[in-house]
């Protein structure tokens, strides 16, 4: 059983975090910790200035709050909300927080990525802990 499991959560039509998180809860141990964790694409500089001033903390507020509905139920549940490349930052905040399973969502395949999303795909070749992919 895993001590800190993170379930990172996609924003994208079609996608459910339900079955990420019932295997979640799965394999976490009693008093262990379930972090549900998105990660903002970065916004192109072309772009930054047709958006609202404050649009960036209005964005995590949100995601945090429908991420806290989410995991509302869940015993030693805890959300997350960071900006940039999503494997990458994914991969970084599980090495900081000391994330000894990853359990993340496969989608869009690619050609290269054959049976895996790109995204799951980079943090299965890179992660540091064990990786259970939900497709």
């Amino acid at each position: 059983m895993y001590k800190h499991i993170l379930v990172p959560v996609a924003y994208e039509q079609g996608q459910s975090v339900g079955p990420a998180l019932e295997i979640a809860q799965a394999l976490v141990a009693d008093g262990a910790r379930i972090t549900l964790m998105h990660v903002i694409d970065e916004i192109p500089p072309y772009a930054i200035s047709y958006m609202p001033k404050d649009y960036r903390s209005e964005l995590k507020e949100a995601i945090r709050a429908d991420l806290a509905t989410q995991a509302k139920g869940i015993a030693g549940a805890e959300v997350a909300v960071d900006e940039g490349d999503a494997s990458r930052t994914i991969l970084d905040w599980a090495e900081r927080n000391a994330v000894d399973c990853i359990v993340i969502s496969s989608h869009r395949p690619g050609i290269q990525d054959y049976f895996l999303g790109s995204t799951a795909a980079r943090v299965v070749r890179h992660a540091q802990c064990a990786v259970h992919v939900v497709r």
